[in-house]
């Protein structure tokens, strides 16, 4: 999504561009339903609300503090000393690092949320949504020509999230209904979610058009 910039106007990101910001992160530009990253937890941990609720937190500050420190990195590390080739693995040892660090503290905090997460929790690992805004936000500039500053790489990558978990949560609400109704025997399970979440993103096309 492209913000217009005016000629007068100084190179930073005003309210108005933030808000506008939000709802394409959010609706028109959605991570998993327009874009289709991060579909493993997406499908893997929207069976209840709860659980999906919890993922999409811990998305949310595993992709706020990776893009935080990726693109601190990006500017003052890699590009300075033009290793930029590095990128890639540097961005992946960083966020298996958060991911490690938001493992131990669920563990100590959430015992059980711990245990609804099972094993996706260590999937954002390799979650693509988490590398794929990470290495998104250094690469174009998404506001005006100057591009992202690392304060505005990171607010990006929460209304990313906040889309993330949007989606899930829905999408998971939608899933335990489905538990109610009488669904024929070839379409439990995974081909029922796949139809509902293919029905979900031809809604969220109706937002096309929003900004």
């Amino acid at each position: 999504m492209a913000v217009r910039l005016y000629e007068n106007k100084p190179e930073k990101i005003e309210i108005m561009e933030y808000i506008l910001l939000l709802i394409g992160a959010v609706l028109v530009n959605n991570i998993i339903l327009v874009q289709f990253l991060g579909i493993c937890p997406f499908l893997g941990v929207s069976s209840k609300v709860n659980t999906a609720l919890g993922m999409g937190v811990a998305v949310i500050f595993v992709m706020a503090l990776a893009t935080l420190v990726t693109s601190a990195l990006q500017k003052y590390v890699l590009v300075p000393l033009d290793i930029t080739f590095l990128q890639t693995i540097v961005f992946i040892l960083v966020i298996a690092a958060l991911v490690q660090m938001v493992e131990i503290m669920l563990k100590k905090l959430s015992p059980s949320l711990y245990r609804a997460l099972g094993v996706y929790l260590p999937l954002i690992t390799t979650n693509c949504a988490v590398l794929g805004i990470a290495i998104k936000v250094t690469e174009q500039p998404l506001i005006a020509a100057h591009g992202f500053s690392v304060i505005d790489s990171t607010i990006y990558s929460v209304f990313i999230a906040i889309g993330f978990t949007v989606a899930i949560v829905i999408f998971a609400g939608l899933r335990e209904q489905l538990e109610l109704v009488e669904i024929p025997k070839g379409m439990k399970g995974v081909p029922i979610a796949l139809i509902t979440a293919g029905i979900l993103a031809m809604a969220f096309m109706g937002f096309s058009n929003l900004v």
